[in-house]
């Protein structure tokens, strides 16, 4: 986790000699946290996407949502939610699961306004996603998209953390073990109205909070959750 949180930074400063002015540049331009802070002082932005599909390169992102995470404090006066303009037709399947009628999409903002509000805020904090395999890949590609140029980032997965305490067990468990609303049902925590990208990122956040004062790790440094 170390190594991996180093060489990050490394690279972030590899990457801003060759990125392009704009957006991508000034993200890059912020250091990424210290591996050694603690995690209550680590600039921490939970994030969540709402998309079409799971496929980065043939599916779309349908909305955004993201709030800030600071000293265990979720400040929810840093809230942002943004559905994105998107032309693709929407299953139905899809609209029963997310909310976001075909009305609301094309009413959206741009994919552009909506990624540059995002890196903006993401810049010096840590991003914190639930299966961020999803975020990591969407926003790569919207950046290489818009951009043509995918910038690194650090990322906490409250999935992964759960799956690592789950596999210290040694005993079988069921994948759904790890969807979000069952770890927090687990935790004790209210159910949430899942699938709006905001409330995701808060359930996300409240997830890690209980996560590590249920285990005592509050006190935990970053390189210690790191994904």
């Amino acid at each position: 986790m170390l190594n991996s949180l180093f060489g990050l930074n490394a690279k972030r400063k590899r990457q801003l000699k060759k990125a392009p002015s704009g957006p991508i540049r000034e993200f890059l331009s912020v250091p990424f946290p210290e591996p050694n802070t603690p995690i209550d002082q680590v600039p921490i932005l939970a994030l969540d996407f709402e998309t079409t599909g799971l496929d980065p390169i043939d599916d779309q992102l349908l909305s955004i949502g993201y709030v800030d995470l600071l000293n265990h404090r979720i400040k929810l006066s840093t809230a942002e939610h943004f559905i994105i303009k998107c032309q693709l037709r929407l299953a139905a399947e899809n609209v029963v699961i997310h909310q976001i009628t075909e009305q609301e999409k094309l009413c959206g903002v741009e994919l552009k306004f909506a990624i540059e509000k995002l890196l903006n805020a993401l810049a010096g904090k840590v991003m914190l996603a639930h299966f961020a395999k999803i975020e990591i890949s969407f926003l790569a590609q919207a950046c290489k998209q818009l951009y043509g140029f995918v910038p690194v980032f650090p990322v906490i997965d409250t999935l992964a953390i759960a799956k690592r305490r789950l596999d210290m067990r040694q005993a079988d468990y069921h994948p759904s073990e790890l969807r979000l609303t069952n770890l927090r049902e687990n935790y004790g925590l209210p159910a949430h109205y899942a699938h709006n990208a905001l409330n995701d990122a808060i359930a996300t956040a409240e997830l890690l909070l209980v996560d590590l004062a249920t285990h005592n790790n509050a006190n935990s440094l970053l390189r210690d959750i790191l994904r």
